[in-house]
Formats: C-alpha cells, sequence, structure tokens
C-alpha cells in the first residue's frame, strides 16, 4: 500500500494518526466507511506517518474501510489495522480477531496488551505468565506472516506504578517477539507530563528500542505529556485530529505537529504540509458533522483573534507583538475583534480588512457607538458586518439603499388552523416611497419576506441574498417578558457570509434590526462584485 516509514532520521518524529478509531469513540461521533477513506486521504497528503484505518475484527464498517483502502494509491502514509492480542488459551492463527488482523492486508498491524498487573488479573482474569505468552505469540504470529507489528502497551503508566518489573517485563515480551516500536499507552489519561517524562527516558535507556507515546486528555495535559515524552526520547507520537476520542479526548496533533516542528524543530510532516494543518482540522470537523473549536491552538479561528485595544494597537506596529508565531505557517490569519474593549486600532483594523476609507475622527465616532450599543445589549464580535456597516455609514458619500418608514405585523390564528403572520413595510427607495406587504410563517419570517419584495424593483440582486440562520437570546431573564434580547442573523450570498445583529426589549425591532443590516450589507457586497466582474 505504500512504502515503509523509516526510523533513519533520528531527529524526526513519527505521528501516527488514530483519528479513524480511537478518534470515533467520541461521544456523538459517526463516520462512514467514506468519510474514513476521505480523512485517511487528507492525512496521507499531510505526511502523517501511520494511519490507523480501524479495528477490522469489531464491525462490518471497518471492514469496508480496508476493502476500500486497496484501490487507494497511498503516497505517504503508512496504513495500520488495530486489534488486540489473542485470546486467552487460542492460537493466534484460530483467533478470528488475530486473523482479521492480517487479512485487512495492512503493511502495519497495531495490537495492545495488558502492562497493568491489576487488569491481567482482574479484567483479563489470567495469570501474568499467560499474558506474557499471548503478547509474545501474537506479535511473533503477525510479524512471521509479513507484518510490521507496533505494540501499544496499554495502561503503562498505572501498571508501572502497580508492579514496575512486570510493566517492563511486557514490553520485553513483545520486543523479543518482533515488535518494532513500543507505544506507552496512558490509558486514563491520569498521569501528569514529568511523570510521562521520566518513565519514557528510563525505558528508552532500559530497552534502547524505538519508544512511541499514545496518551489521552483527562487531565488536559495529553499534548504536554506527548511532548514531554519526545524531549525525553519518543520517536513516535499517537493522536487524533482535533484532539477527538473517548471521555476527554486524545492527544491533538493538530497542536503536536506544529509544536514539533515549529518550537522543537522536530520534522513530522512532509515539507510544506504545516500550511494545510488549518484547513485539514476544519475539513475533518466538517465532514464529521461537528463545529470546529473556535478556540483550538494553532488552528482555532480565534488562535490569532485580538479583541483588547491595547492588544491590537501593538500589533499594528509590530504584528508579532501578540502572536508567538505567524499563523500562515499553520494556514491561519490574524483577526481584529471589534467589541466594548476596543480602541480606535480595532476600528482602523476593520476599516482596512473591509476596504473603508475613514475621514479623521470617524474610528472615535464609530468606536463610541459600538461601546453605546454594546452597554445596550449588542455585540459585535460575531456580528462583524454591523461594524463594517457603521465605518461605511461614516464615509463621505455613503447613501443607504432604502430608509425604513415604517411597518406594521399582524399575527393571529384561526381554530383548527396553523398561525398566520402579515407584514406590511414601507420604506424610501431612492427618493420613492414603496409600500408592499407580504406573508410568512412567522412575523420575523414575514417582515424578511415584505422586506425583500419591497426593494427587489430596485435592487435585483436582493433575490440572490438568503437568511441562513437567525438567533436569538434573552440577556436578562429575571426582568420576564421585559428582558432585552439580542438577535443574530446569518445572510449568504454565493460564498459569503456574513452576520448581523440587533438589540431590544422588542424581540421584533431587535430582529428587523438585524435583518435590515444583513440586507443592506448584502446588496453593497453584490454591488461591489458585480463593479468587479
Amino acid at each position: 500500500m505504500s512504502q515503509p516509514t523509516s526510523l533513519e532520521d533520528r531527529r524526526a518524529v513519527q505521528l501516527y494518526d488514530t483519528t479513524l478509531r480511537d478518534g470515533t469513540q467520541r461521544e456523538g461521533l459517526s463516520l462512514s466507511a467514506a468519510d474514513k477513506v476521505r480523512i485517511a486521504r487528507m492525512l496521507d497528503d499531510l505526511g502523517v506517518a501511520f494511519i490507523e484505518l480501524g479495528w477490522p475484527g469489531s464491525n462490518p464498517k471497518d471492514v469496508e474501510v480496508f476493502e476500500r483502502a486497496r484501490d487507494v494509491p497511498w503516497h505517504h502514509a503508512t496504513l495500520a489495522a488495530f486489534g488486540s492480542t489473542r485470546r486467552a488459551g487460542v492460537e493466534p492463527a484460530d483467533d478470528p480477531q488475530v486473523a482479521a488482523l492480517h487479512a485487512a492486508g495492512t503493511p502495519a498491524c497495531t495490537i495492545f496488551g495488558k502492562t497493568s498487573i491489576v487488569h491481567v488479573r482482574e479484567v483479563l482474569r489470567v495469570s501474568p505468565e499467560e499474558n506474557l505468552r499471548m503478547i509474545t505469540e501474537t506479535v511473533g504470529w503477525l510479524a512471521t506472516n509479513g507484518r510490521r507489528v507496533i505494540y501499544d502497551a496499554e495502561h503503562f503508566f498505572d501498571g508501572y506504578a502497580e508492579d514496575a518489573e512486570y510493566a517492563i517485563e511486557t514490553l520485553w515480551a513483545a520486543a523479543g517477539a518482533g515488535a518494532e516500536l513500543l507505544v506507552l499507552c496512558d490509558s486514563n489519561g491520569g498521569t501528569l507530563p514529568w511523570v510521562v517524562s521520566e518513565r519514557v527516558r528510563s525505558i528508552t535507556r532500559a530497552l534502547e528500542r524505538p519508544i512511541g507515546i499514545h496518551t489521552h486528555d483527562d487531565t488536559g495535559c495529553a499534548v504536554a505529556a506527548a511532548l514531554a515524552a519526545v524531549r525525553a526520547g519518543a520517536v513516535h507520537v499517537q493522536g487524533t485530529i482535533n484532539g477527538w476520542g473517548e471521555r476527554c479526548g486524545n492527544a491533538n496533533l493538530c497542536t503536536i505537529a506544529p509544536a514539533l516542528e515549529l518550537k522543537m524543530r522536530r520534522r513530522c510532516l512532509r515539507d510544506g504540509a504545516l500550511r494545510e494543518m488549518t484547513n485539514v482540522a476544519r475539513r475533518v470537523a466538517d465532514i464529521a458533522n461537528l463545529a470546529p473549536d473556535t478556540h483550538a491552538a494553532y488552528v482555532g479561528r480565534s488562535a490569532f483573534a485580538h479583541k483588547a485595544g491595547v492588544h491590537v494597537a501593538a500589533i499594528r506596529r509590530h504584528p508579532r507583538a501578540y502572536e508567538h508565531i505567524d499563523p500562515a505557517l499553520v494556514g491561519n490569519e490574524t483577526r481584529v475583534v471589534v467589541s466594548e474593549l476596543s480602541g480606535r486600532g480595532n476600528v482602523l483594523s476593520k476599516a482596512e480588512e473591509h476596504d473603508v476609507t475613514l475621514g479623521a475622527g470617524d474610528e472615535s465616532a464609530v468606536l463610541r457607538a459600538v461601546k453605546d450599543r454594546e452597554a445596550r445589549g449588542y455585540a459585535f464580535e460575531a456580528a462583524e458586518a454591523s461594524v463594517a456597516l457603521m465605518m461605511r455609514r461614516q464615509a463621505p458619500g455613503y447613501e443607504a439603499p432604502f430608509e425604513l418608514v415604517d411597518y406594521k405585523v399582524i399575527v393571529g390564528q384561526r381554530e383548527g388552523e396553523a398561525p398566520v403572520a402579515d407584514a406590511s413595510i414601507k420604506i424610501r427607495v431612492r427618493g420613492e416611497m414603496v409600500h408592499t406587504a407580504a406573508e410568512g410563517n412567522g412575523p420575523v419570517s414575514a417582515l424578511d419576506a415584505a422586506l425583500r419584495k419591497a426593494l427587489s424593483g430596485a435592487y435585483p440582486g436582493v433575490h440572490a441574498i438568503r437568511l441562513a440562520d437567525y438567533k436569538v437570546r434573552i440577556l436578562d431573564g429575571e426582568a420576564g417578558t421585559s428582558a432585552t434580547v439580542r438577535v443574530l442573523v446569518d445572510s449568504v450570498c454565493a460564498d459569503e457570509t456574513w452576520t448581523t445583529v440587533g438589540a431590544s426589549s422588542n424581540v421584533l425591532e431587535a430582529s428587523w434590526q438585524a435583518i435590515a443590516d444583513g440586507i443592506e450589507y448584502g446588496l453593497a457586497r453584490v454591488a461591489e462584485k458585480g463593479a468587479a466582474a
């Protein structure tokens, strides 16, 4: 399927991705066979050393994944099948699970065995000697039958604390039978980084074999522990994209890879692949139908976002003043957020981003408006289009595409019928009064439809703008029905999405503010794109 991954470059670190097996143990995550192959191809393109496709003996879906993988050209990664040591009292060749590992046809097989004496006696309920035979015979059978074997020492750190001598003996059993890598697993995720470092250093010296690390994030230390292991001598790191996995997740390869290459100068991906890391993290999340973690290190949308006025003023003078790396190195970008904590620099940065020319003092006027409105319930961090409009309205010569004169909305319901809503609206468009009405399945829907209908004659481009999402948040619930509500509206036109905000104690007024701003911003973008074309 691919050429073997070499260990000749001792400065390089092998990344072993287990997103498709360990990652899918995350609650609420499910991937189809086709999804798994798509993700595996992305990982291969990054230059990940090993990709674990799944556990072939566990379910039909994983069997299908291995079948599909046979028809794919793999350029960088070595594919691996995952499984366990043989069952007690059964020869490896007679164990269906071990046979399925071999039949998967991958160059590598990763098997896990028990290192903890407590697990041997209480979970497997076999003798320590039989456990050693299970490890030796399974590794030996797979190696003899042409498979590269990676041995995952499950619960190694807990096992070492229970009985260090026996834990090391299990590693010797795997190494002696032909395992090319011994991976120390912190299966419960409870070992702190300095303990991991000490254990890896001592095991590396004692065994003189290539050592890997597999950590979980139950203490929030999975990435730190993995990096500490590399510093102590590990040459192989197992983890998942976006840190997905059972319970609190696995070590996050989207954090580990940049840290290894940029901070520790240890190669782990193909040349230039690091710039694809942000894109891969988000595409994989999209395939899994999970929202990306916007605050994830390196690849999160907010990883290089700046909100405080002092910070923005600094990065305008020196870009790395509050950034530990150039975001472009991982395919991310610097973002400036406008809020009540902003300074003039935030507004100026946003004006440059949206290609708006502000006059002298205009940025201060916009900033005052932002702070005043946020005190009344607005939130502009997630509604940059509303900020852009505030700046456009300050620009000399700007004319709004429409002005509201008034609107009325009637909502009613007859017995046995669905509720109905009618909205009538008067707006001034290019100096002329336009009065129209529309129905909707609710008051906001009716108002939105009436506005679009009123604008369609003068601005046909309004039909290309659609409302994609509508969110309402009550800000002071103790006020009951008099509470201030904040409305966020997402609008879409072609491949562009923007968000606008409104706030009021009247949900319809807040909705109008957000919808009207969304349409006004969209019409401006349609006009700009038309002029450019």
